[in-house]
């Protein structure tokens, strides 16, 4: 076997790895790497192989950097299986269709640019219809239970624990007379998230590839979210203000619905209205409360008890039209709005910022990493004048910032997942990491007694 690392190969976007085996050619991932517009456009639309020439894809699980670029493999001729859990094929359509309208939409304020300077109009990366095509193309697989790909090669994924649907895929490969199994984590999860089950260990591997994006350093525990989350919002509403939560619409918004529904229930915090107002947001929770297989004992047994859905309770109105969100603002009580994007960057997050900025009563929380120069980085770091759509504004509202909510392995779980075949594994690789997590992680691993821990360039190629 031959395995090519075209993507999250010494960085954490872009997950591409391809697999040369008995003959036939398997895409691990197809992720839209992200940088420079003006590089991520380039890399986007070359890929360093024949999508024609590939004969199966598999998809760890369904974010951007791991899916976002299976629209331009397919428009570039590939026609063959793309296999991922069910609840993957049914996240990521909405995901990618909600991508190809981004990519539309960022051509055409580009264009507008150009226009302006002579030059000729760029076409998107892909369209929103080209994203739709896509769907004829998924084949879903459960969780265990072994599917064989190509001659020789057979797939079995296991729950990551990442986000829904996410898997670590077992390959057993049956080559030239040899047996040998190769295991990739995609992006490995963590214990004790709310909703999902905890990640499944690697067993029986030969050779390991391993993200590496937290792999020097640990996360506080989700506990101690809940607990930030909690005194930020009993002492908004104490002072009659809203809490306004930029988030991530696949992920982090269901884990602070479960949180806030959990603070209610035990009388933690006053009953006030939580409005999730993201279409992609509310969509994607429905799409959580369709897959049971991949909740964890406690959600299931809530569920049963409740006799409704996990993500639904009498507080939270999801805000599907745009009237609907508008009617939010003319709301005076205290109440906490959760809104996308995660970074603040654009969305109908900003109409509730712009909103809400203004009064000290108000609190806007931080939930996670935010990029340098994006709107989120800008109130993470506490400025005062704040310019949204074009427009200053003093911020006089309570700026919050909570940890612990990342849905990646840190160090010691990746330490852990790895020691889970120390007996067997001859070959780590080390990918979806930059040298700040990766490097420290294959010392640390190498000081535990692995031999062979790599950390592959990008287009480097190894046989095993």
């Amino acid at each position: 076997m031959k395995i090519h690392f075209h993507g999250a190969a010494r960085t954490v976007t872009g997950s591409m790895h391809l697999l040369e085996v008995n003959g036939a050619r398997i895409l691990l991932e197809c992720g839209l790497f992200q940088g420079k517009r003006k590089e991520t456009y380039k890399r986007n639309k070359n890929f360093p192989f024949d999508p024609a020439s590939l004969d199966a894809v598999l998809l760890s699980h369904a974010h951007i950097d791991h899916s976002g670029n299976l629209p331009n493999l397919v428009k570039q001729g590939y026609t063959n299986k793309i296999t991922a859990t069910r609840a993957t094929t049914h996240l990521v359509k909405l995901m990618l269709r909600d991508s190809g309208h981004i990519q539309e939409s960022d051509a055409a304020y580009s264009n507008k640019k150009r226009a302006k300077k002579g030059l000729p109009p760029m076409e998107p990366l892909y369209t929103e219809k080209d994203a739709l095509e896509v769907a004829n193309y998924f084949q879903s697989v459960e969780y265990d239970a072994p599917i064989e790909i190509a001659e020789g090669v057979r797939a079995t994924f296991m729950d990551a624990g990442h986000i829904l649907g996410s898997a670590g895929i077992a390959l057993d490969i049956t080559e030239k007379g040899r047996k040998y199994r190769v295991w990739f984590s995609g992006d490995i999860g963590r214990r004790d998230l709310p909703l999902l089950r905890d990640p499944v260990l690697p067993t029986n591997a030969d050779y390991l590839l391993m993200e590496s994006t937290y792999g020097d350093k640990g996360h506080r525990a989700p506990q101690e979210a809940y607990t930030e989350l909690r005194a930020v919002v009993q002492k908004t509403i104490a002072r009659g203000g809203k809490v306004i939560i930029p988030s991530f619409a696949v992920g982090r918004t269901q884990e602070l619905a479960v949180f806030l529904h959990q603070m209610m229930n035990k009388g933690e915090i006053p009953s006030v209205p939580v409005y999730v107002d993201s279409p992609l947001a509310i969509n994607a929770s429905q799409i959580f409360n369709e897959h049971p297989e991949c909740m964890d004992a406690e959600t299931l047994a809530d569920v049963r008890n409740r006799g409704h859905a996990a993500l639904d309770f009498k507080e939270i109105t999801y805000t599907r039209s745009v009237a609907e969100s508008k009617a939010i603002n003319d709301y005076k009580k205290p109440a906490i709005i959760i809104s996308a994007s995660g970074m603040a960057e654009a969305g109908r997050i900003l109409h509730h910022l712009r909103n809400n900025i203004g009064a000290p009563r108000n609190t806007i929380l931080i939930v996670g990493w935010q990029a340098p120069y994006t709107l989120g980085r800008r109130l993470a770091e506490r400025e005062t004048d704040i310019k949204i759509f074009g427009e200053w504004f003093t911020r006089k509202a309570e700026v919050e910032t909570i940890g612990g909510l990342s849905a990646h392995a840190g160090q010691e779980m990746l330490i852990e997942y790895a020691s889970a075949i120390k007996d067997q594994v001859k070959k780590i690789f080390l990918v979806h990491g930059e040298d700040r997590g990766a490097l420290p992680l294959k010392k640390e691993l190498e000081m535990q007694g692995f031999k062979e821990v790599i950390y592959p360039e990008k287009n480097s190629i190894f046989e095993i």
